[in-house]
């Protein structure tokens, strides 16, 4: 399963599928977050907010943020151009 996360609106997907899957309203997650529900509102509109705010969420659905090389690598590259 790709669970690599691009751009703004991929992450607030990821974000309201994640919040859903635990049962958790807006307000409920907003509270476990020490956030506002406008907050998590915006987060989940794709809307700019601050990393702060962002690792607070992802921390409160029990989460962690990893950073990953997403450049393909020469066996990858080769596959990709075969099938060409």
């Amino acid at each position: 399963m790709n669970n690599n996360i691009f751009t703004l609106r991929e992450l607030a997907q990821a974000m309201r599928s994640e919040r859903k899957a635990l049962g958790f309203t807006q307000a409920d997650l907003a509270k476990k977050a020490g956030l506002r529900r406008e907050t998590i509102i915006q987060l989940e509109a794709g809307e700019n907010i601050s990393a702060h705010t962002l690792l607070q969420t992802i921390s409160a659905l029990g989460k962690c943020l990893s950073i990953n090389d997403a450049r393909l690598d020469y066996d990858q590259l080769k596959e990709a151009f075969s099938e060409i």
